[in-house]
């Protein structure tokens, strides 16, 4: 994987509520095929925004709960969230100029 941070339901709150620099949450699974394709497109956003937001993953596989929370329904399932608040949301393989559009307002 990455450098994302990876999120639980055991840490959720912390490193992404509670975080003062907004968290992009990826959330995927291991057999989702634009799951995996998205990795990479994230990664390099990440690389290229340097420091203005984290990077974080929740495994709806193993974190469904978090999943149901968050109304999470498909994936992949990109949630901003920016002082403890959801501030967009992109659901689906989306191109990587389209993601840094929704995203860069918040940041």
């Amino acid at each position: 994987m990455s450098n994302a941070i990876e999120l639980t339901a055991d840490n959720f709150e912390e490193l992404a509520l509670k975080s003062p620099t907004p968290v992009l949450v990826d959330f995927w699974a291991k057999t989702c095929g634009p799951c995996l394709a998205l990795a990479p497109i994230l990664d390099k956003i990440a690389e290229e925004m340097n420091g203005r937001f984290i990077l974080a993953k929740v495994d709806v596989d193993t974190q469904r709960a978090v999943a149901v929370k968050y109304g999470v329904i498909s994936i992949p399932t990109l949630v901003l969230f920016k002082d403890g608040e959801m501030v967009e949301r992109l659901v689906g393989l989306k191109p990587k100029d389209e993601i840094v559009r929704k995203i860069q307002p918040h940041l």
